[in-house]
């Protein structure tokens, strides 16, 4: 069985909270399906596409950097990044645990499809904002907000749209669907 999840925004991607002094939002308070688990994560601020099996090599393969199975994220980001930002991130660029991948990176329309998130991302009128499409295969700790970083424009809202073939389609936040 496999679960397409379009994960909101400050949802932990796993069924309990062990350790935190205040409950949290879990998978658990979308999901009750028995016997499945995430294939791979989204940290708490980021939004999107969780896939979610009850296949051991299935959920390896999914979240196995080994198989370099293509991700593709929409970011937000602080300010307007211009050619060279984005062939630094083409080529791949260096973050503290070593250098990346290449990724495929492009300045994207705002995509009209997108729920509005609670809280808002921080508005700064001053600064622009620009939403690239990136798409990595590989799948380090808060790796997508660590690169755009890297090349000067912090990331403000990120959300996974693709992993491999599966996408986030007409998806809304906090539903699922079987694939």
């Amino acid at each position: 069985m496999l679960i397409l999840f379009n994960k909101p925004y400050d949802v932990l991607s796993q069924f309990t909270d062990r350790g935190s002094p205040t409950t949290r939002a879990t998978l658990s308070d979308h999901i009750a399906v028995p016997d499945v688990y995430p294939a791979g994560r989204l940290d708490r601020d980021s939004e999107g596409l969780l896939l979610l099996t009850d296949d051991g090599r299935l959920q390896a393969r999914i979240a196995d950097p080994r198989f370099k199975l293509p991700k593709t994220y929409w970011v937000q980001v602080e300010g307007t990044p211009d050619d060279d930002a984005l062939d630094r991130l083409r080529r791949g660029v260096t973050l503290k645990d070593g250098p990346t991948r290449p990724a495929t990176a492009a300045r994207i329309a705002p995509p009209t499809m997108l729920w509005p998130r609670t809280p808002p991302i921080r508005v700064r009128q001053s600064i622009a904002d620009t939403w690239l499409s990136l798409t990595i295969t590989e799948g380090r700790n808060r790796q997508v907000r660590r690169m755009t970083a890297a090349v000067g424009h912090p990331t403000l809202r990120l959300i996974r749209w693709s992993i491999g073939d599966w996408t986030l389609d007409d998806l809304a936040p906090g539903a699922w669907r079987r694939a």
